[in-house]
């Protein structure tokens, strides 16, 4: 159902232009749901380049790029985490966000996961529930000096038929 996007490891390489889309797609998806200050303290988690290569290398992170664009990325953590989902704001809504959920819902499972959770934003919320993850609860994250909703949801893997 989801249109195929080539993807890949993330390399050490990828890090600055990750960064970049990172920062983009929460100025520009989330902004009906967070405010200016709380979209800015959400993306300085990523203003240390190398605690961001870091982080993205510490887990299965993969990349889409788009006729040589940086086009999204998602983060398997611990075999049974959804840590981190991004798209650019330019490709939003071609499906790319639905073909990075797949391959870690796929890796997830081949690692012996029987469910996967997921922090959501309550930007992301909505898509997680249409893919099956159900809210479990709801969470208040410290960034900076403020605070931002979101709601950790989990979907059982247990399904043979993935799609």
């Amino acid at each position: 159902m989801t249109t195929a996007f080539p993807l890949r490891p993330f390399l050490p390489a990828d890090t600055m232009a990750l960064r970049e889309l990172f920062a983009q797609s929460i100025e520009e998806l989330t902004a009906e749901d967070y405010d200016e200050d709380q979209r800015v303290a959400w993306a300085s988690v990523a203003a240390d380049a190398e605690a961001f290569a870091e982080r993205l290398g510490s887990m299965v992170t993969l990349v889409v790029q788009v006729d040589g664009e940086y086009a999204g990325f998602a983060s398997l953590k611990d075999n049974a985490t959804f840590e981190m989902l991004y798209v650019h704001p330019y490709h939003a809504g071609q499906g790319i966000g639905a073909a990075l959920a797949d391959a870690i819902e796929r890796l997830a499972r081949a690692r012996g996961a029987s469910a996967i959770t997921a922090e959501a934003s309550d930007t992301a919320a909505p898509f997680f529930e249409a893919r099956g993850y159900v809210a479990t609860q709801r969470n208040m994250v410290p960034r900076d000096d403020l605070w931002l909703g979101n709601t950790t949801m989990k979907k059982q893997l247990g399904a043979a038929n993935d799609g």
